[in-house]
C-alpha cells in the first residue's frame, strides 16, 4: 500500500475534514450544517426538515406509520352500529353457481378456449381461469357451471358472466341463469390469544376440539348457519353464509364469547 494511501489520501475530502477534526470539533460542525440547511429550507418556502435525510430530523414513529399504512385511519369508516366490536371480517372466496342451459361438449371447450383445463380421467369438468376479476370455473357437461375464486358477490357475478360469454363465442347457445351465491368464506383477526380448551368445555353443543386432530375449534352457530374455525392466535375463519351479513352476524355473536376467554 503507498503512502498516500496511508495518510487517508483516497478519502472524499469531507471525510479527510472528519478525521481532522477532534470529537467536540465534529459535533460542533455537524450541529452548524443542520442549522443552515434547516434556516434555509425554511427559507424557501417553509419546507418540511423531517422529510431530508442525513443530517436532518427524520419523521417520527407516529408519522412513519401513517405514511407506511394506507388504512392508518380505517377505524374512522366503521359503522359501529353494524359491527359494534370495531372489527370487519373481510371474504377471502365466494363460491356461485350458474346454469347455462345446454349441454356443453368438454373436449371441444378445452380444444378451443384458452386457460382451460380438461383431463377427464381426474375430474369430469373443464377448468377455465381468467384474470379479471381472478376467478375460476369448473365447466360440467350438463350446463352447470360453479365459480370460485371472487372476494365480492359483485365480482362473482360479473366472472360467471365472463366465462358464459367465453362458451358464447365458442359457439354453444348458453344463457345465464339460476345465479346463485352458495358459499362466502370470510376471516378477520380478533388480535388476542384465545383459550380454546375452555372455550370447547363451556360449549359442548356448539364446539368441537380435537387439537390431535386440528389445531382449530370447531364453532357451529345455528342462526345464521355459519361454522366458524377459532384458532388460538386470534385468527377466525367463517364459512356457509349465504349473504355478506350473515358472516357480519355471526362474528358479532360470536365475539362476546371470545372476549371472556381471551388469554391474560
Amino acid at each position: 500500500m503507498s503512502e498516500n494511501h496511508i495518510k487517508g489520501n483516497f478519502l472524499p475530502n469531507e471525510d479527510k475534514r472528519r478525521l481532522s477534526l477532534s470529537k467536540d470539533s465534529f459535533l460542533k460542525h455537524q450541529n452548524n450544517l443542520y442549522s443552515s440547511q434547516k434556516s434555509s429550507c425554511e427559507s424557501d418556502g417553509g419546507l418540511n426538515t423531517s422529510s431530508f435525510s442525513g443530517h436532518l430530523v427524520r419523521p417520527t414513529n407516529h408519522e412513519s406509520k401513517k405514511l407506511q399504512s394506507p388504512s392508518y385511519d380505517q377505524t374512522s369508516q366503521i359503522d359501529y352500529k353494524l359491527h359494534p366490536s370495531g372489527i370487519i371480517p373481510q371474504l377471502q372466496n365466494i363460491v356461485s353457481t350458474v346454469n347455462l342451459g345446454t349441454r356443453l361438449d368438454l373436449k371441444a371447450i378445452a380444444l378451443k378456449a384458452r386457460n382451460a383445463e380438461y383431463n377427464p380421467k381426474r375430474f369430469s369438468a373443464v377448468t377455465m381461469r381468467i384474470r379479471e376479476p381472478k376467478t375460476t370455473a369448473l365447466v360440467f357437461a350438463s350446463g352447470k357451471m360453479v365459480c370460485t375464486g371472487a372476494t365480492s358477490e359483485e365480482d362473482s357475478k360479473l366472472a360467471a358472466r365472463k366465462f358464459a360469454r367465453i362458451i358464447q363465442k365458442l359457439g354453444f347457445p348458453a344463457r345465464f341463469t339460476e345465479f346463485k351465491i352458495q358459499n362466502i368464506v370470510g376471516s378477520c383477526d380478533v388480535k388476542f390469544p384465545i383459550r380454546l380448551e375452555g372455550l370447547s368445555l363451556a360449549h359442548p353443543d356448539h364446539a368441537d376440539y380435537e387439537p390431535e386432530l386440528f389445531p382449530g375449534l370447531i364453532y357451529r352457530i345455528r342462526d345464521p348457519k355459519i361454522v366458524l374455525l377459532i384458532f388460538v392466535s386470534g385468527k377466525i375463519v367463517l364459512t356457509g353464509a349465504k349473504e355478506r351479513g350473515e358472516i357480519y352476524r355471526a362474528f358479532e355473536s360470536i365475539y362476546p364469547v371470545l372476549t371472556s376467554y381471551r388469554k391474560p
